[in-house]
């Protein structure tokens, strides 16, 4: 007869099987049972067993059995007790885990990635009190499956927020709450039905690839000082067919920093009428330093803009929370294929960030953001003037990165191993474009999640990856 626990009483769950009615006893099956679960890593290092009392009841046999049991793998090494806290498995223990033979992935000291709000910054207590506050208030029906297309409560709060600080012509029933832009793209590429999209260039590389992955055909569209060449549009048609929409970061260009000049807004807007629509990525428009910041061109035209913003660069990106404002017509299209694709947000996420915007607690956050990122930026073009001679930082005072000319085309990939080896991660600006250039003058450094004294030192560490890899080019062409 077999038995096999699944211990639910309380303390952690483990799953043991003992076979009564065979010739090996049930303290040495007991005992080869956990033996085994150590060092197949089903058990790994850290892990708290339930305790005697529990495992016994749960496997119908005495107490006795188990603390035997125990004691035996304690004297093993396997196990270890702990006085006042249980029984765990030892450190040195375990061994073979599925994962023993993959790569480890070691973090950069100094990663100036360009899309990272500062995470240690998440204002933290006031979530939780929102967190409380939303719980001790939530009605039942709450907890059923949620709105596909987002909690009313967060629609009316983000419509009210959007009009206040962006200008956009918000309605409550023309948002639908996604998980971070990357959702938002899925969403409107499969609304659209394939759409042919003219993408900025250089641009977000993975904006271009999810587009591509649901079906969206992509033509490029030049990026200069004034942002998008707008011009372009009719060529492109011209070459490649009719266009469906246009995707922009107005505000502030990602990657190149620039904000789309005032005749250009409006011959994009000009070519919508009638024709498509834009897709309009205001992704850290919150952040100015030095000027006020740019209104949404969706507030010119909402019937022919899609609005696309974010928490993930005011808050952080781990909320994957995001929202659409969207032309009529798009509503009932997005919401449906938001429905087939997972049914909605989490309910209790999108009412606590409700409430974190309703208090005040998020613009005070901001605020405190803006003071913080601004001084980092400072940081930054001090340390490229500093240990970069020649370089300069280019694009607006703006946003959570900057680019850095370095005067000189460098292999960007070279550039990056060389990093790498420095406990440095840096993005070649190269690799924003739709057919990524190896050898570009650029960098795309983020500066928001790292302190002014971090930032001086990545920059004199890569001051350092640059010698190096100037060096292996200039050694590679004398060879040629």
């Amino acid at each position: 007869m077999q038995n096999s626990g699944i211990n639910s009483a309380s303390g952690p769950e483990l799953l043991v099987e003992l076979r009564r009615g065979v010739r090996r006893p049930l303290l040495a099956q007991l005992e080869e049972s956990l033996r085994e679960a150590v060092r197949s890593g089903r058990l790994a290092a850290r892990t708290k067993l339930p305790p005697t009392r529990s495992l016994a009841g749960d496997l119908g046999v005495s107490r006795r059995l188990v603390v035997d049991a125990y004691a035996q793998l304690q004297a093993e090494g396997y196990l270890v007790a702990r006085h006042g806290a249980g029984t765990y498995v030892a450190e040195a223990s375990a061994t073979t885990s599925a994962t023993d033979d993959e790569p480890q992935v070691h973090p950069a000291t100094f990663d100036f990635f360009p899309g990272a709000p500062d995470l240690a910054n998440f204002p933290r207590q006031q979530w939780l009190r929102a967190v409380r506050e939303t719980l001790s208030g939530m009605p039942y029906r709450d907890f059923a499956y949620p709105d596909p297309q987002g909690a009313q409560e967060l629609r009316r709060v983000l419509a009210e927020h959007l009009r206040r600080v962006r200008g956009v012509v918000a309605d409550p029933m023309r948002i639908v709450v996604c998980s971070g832009i990357q959702q938002g793209l899925v969403l409107l590429a499969r609304a659209l039905g394939a759409p042919h999209v003219a993408m900025e260039d250089p641009g977000l590389p993975h904006h271009a690839r999810i587009l591509a992955a649901h079906g969206a055909r992509l033509s490029a569209l030049p990026v200069d000082r004034e942002g998008v060449r707008t011009v372009e549009l009719a060529r492109i048609e011209q070459e490649h067919g009719r266009l469906d929409a246009v995707f922009v970061t107005p505000a502030h260009q990602s990657p190149t920093g620039v904000a789309l000049a005032a005749g250009r807004r409006a011959a994009l807007l000009e070519w919508a009428a009638g024709r498509g629509v834009v897709l309009e990525d205001d992704y850290d428009a919150e952040y100015r330093y030095d000027r006020a910041p740019l209104g949404a061109l969706q507030g010119l035209a909402p019937d022919r803009v899609v609005y696309m913003g974010t928490a993930s660069k005011t808050l952080a990106p781990a909320l994957r929370l995001g929202w659409l404002v969207l032309p009529a017509h798009l509503v009932q299209p997005a919401v449906e294929q938001r429905r087939v694709a997972d049914h909605g947000a989490p309910m209790l996420d999108q009412l606590t960030l409700a409430r974190l915007i309703k208090s005040g607690a998020y613009d005070r956050h901001l605020r405190q953001a803006r003071r913080r990122y601004r001084a980092r930026r400072d940081a930054l073009v001090a340390a490229v003037e500093r240990h970069l001679p020649g370089a300069r930082v280019t694009g607006l005072a703006a946003g959570l990165h900057a680019i850095v000319r370095l005067g000189r085309e460098v292999d960007g990939a070279a550039l990056e191993e060389a990093a790498r080896r420095r406990s440095l991660a840096v993005y070649p600006l190269g690799s924003c474009f739709l057919r990524p250039r190896p050898l570009h003058d650029g960098l795309v450094l983020g500066y928001a999640n790292l302190t002014e004294p971090a930032i001086d030192e990545g920059i004199g560490r890569l001051a350092a990856a640059l010698r190096e890899s100037d060096a292996g080019r200039a050694g590679l062409t004398s060879l040629q």
